[in-house]
């Protein structure tokens, strides 16, 4: 079982730069959508598909060729862009068919090897109850599942005074949480090869483990 963290945010808040930091030579970067990296991208590779058994065999390939961490990026657009190529379709069947697509991506990428970790980053949405949360199709999707609860780690994004951070802590109308004692600040910078390195410290994930795993 691999360790997956769930990564949410609005545009532009600092997600994908989060990335700017880590080894590309380490790093498996499955794209929903097509567009550059917001740093300089030297050494970096990315595939994109927004197709969910195509990000599932990407996933098993790149680890399979010796990849440790695997980042899928813009997560919502594996639902969104499917739902927009059935939206000629009747009745509530796609929205049970699009949960589970979504299902499938996030549970093969925590059936990966024990050492490999999963970032998956995705926008955020409000609810009616002003409660934020990963952005989905609506209501018929989030009545199918929940998913943050398939994640122990939910990082936020936010921007203070020009500031790009994490938030570790979850503020009472949020998902954001993580394991205890895993990070010693409720603030981190959005540094996911910071985040990385804690999550490896934590679980004890070793280099001897990762080259014999």
């Amino acid at each position: 079982m691999s360790i997956t963290t769930l990564v949410l945010g609005q545009s532009g808040t600092g997600k994908t730069a989060s990335l700017r930091n880590l080894d590309p030579a380490k790093v498996a970067l499955i794209k929903a959508t097509e567009k550059p990296l917001p740093f300089r991208a030297a050494g970096w590779n990315q595939y994109t598909t927004d197709a969910w058994a195509m990000m599932i065999q990407a996933a098993r390939k790149a680890v399979a060729n010796g990849k440790e961490i695997v980042v899928v990026d813009d997560f919502q657009y594996l639902m969104a862009n499917e739902f927009m190529r059935r939206s000629d379709e009747k009745g509530f069947e796609k929205f049970t068919e699009i949960a589970r697509h979504a299902w499938e991506v996030i549970s093969a990428m925590s059936a990966l090897p024990v050492h490999v970790r999963v970032y998956i980053l995705s926008h955020t949405q409000d609810d009616d109850y002003g409660r934020t949360k990963i952005k989905t199709i609506g209501k018929m999707l989030d009545e199918k599942i929940t998913l943050e609860g398939l994640f122990t780690t939910v990082l936020r994004t936010q921007v203070q005074d020009g500031n790009y951070q994490f938030r570790t802590v979850n503020n009472g109308s949020d998902t954001v949480k993580a394991p205890m004692g895993m990070f010693d600040d409720e603030i981190i910078e959005n540094d996911l090869a910071a985040v990385d390195q804690a999550v490896c410290d934590y679980y004890g994930i070793t280099q001897q483990q990762e080259q014999s795993a």
